[in-house]
């Protein structure tokens, strides 16, 4: 049996339909942390995947989190769209994200700083509670648009 290289990820050429889940903790989010190829964290989102086919975005986001999380979640107030153009590692991504804060039905959640699970491809992950208006430098909140319409969302 060879070790095979890992292969890397990058961003599908399609328009793809996203939900993410915007679980908060205090004046935290929960994120999930965006790796480049050399497993440094650039960025973190919030938990969520994508919509499948006859799949209402209601349902997959509460798919995405079961999935993810282990847990469900109950929407707790109105939708916000955005349209993510990207660059990951070169190669451009395009996305339609629904998103929309939620509570979580595993109250433990809350309070672990950490929750480790794994991607449908085995590929680790890791979620950590972070304030948007400080997050470490050279890190950045995704998708585009979401660190300003959370700012707004406090004032």
């Amino acid at each position: 049996m060879t070790n095979l290289p890992t292969p890397t990820w990058r961003p599908p050429q399609q328009i793809r339909a996203k939900v993410i889940g915007l679980a908060w903790r205090g004046d935290a989010v929960l994120a999930v942390e965006v790796l480049d190829d050399r497993g440094r964290v650039k960025g973190v989102r919030p938990p969520g995947g994508s919509i499948e086919f006859g799949e209402t975005r209601e349902q997959a986001l509460e798919r995405e989190f079961r999935e993810e999380l282990g847990c469900g979640v109950t929407i707790t107030g109105p939708w916000a769209v955005f349209e993510n153009l990207y660059r990951h590692e070169g190669a451009l991504g395009h996305e339609i994200l629904f998103a929309a804060p939620v509570r979580l039905h595993d109250a433990a959640l809350y309070d672990r700083d950490a929750i480790a699970f794994a991607e449908d491809s085995g590929t680790p992950c890791t979620a950590r509670w972070f304030r948007p208006e400080a997050l470490p430098e050279g890190v950045a909140l995704y998708p585009d648009g979401l660190a300003a319409a959370l700012a707004a969302r406090t004032r």
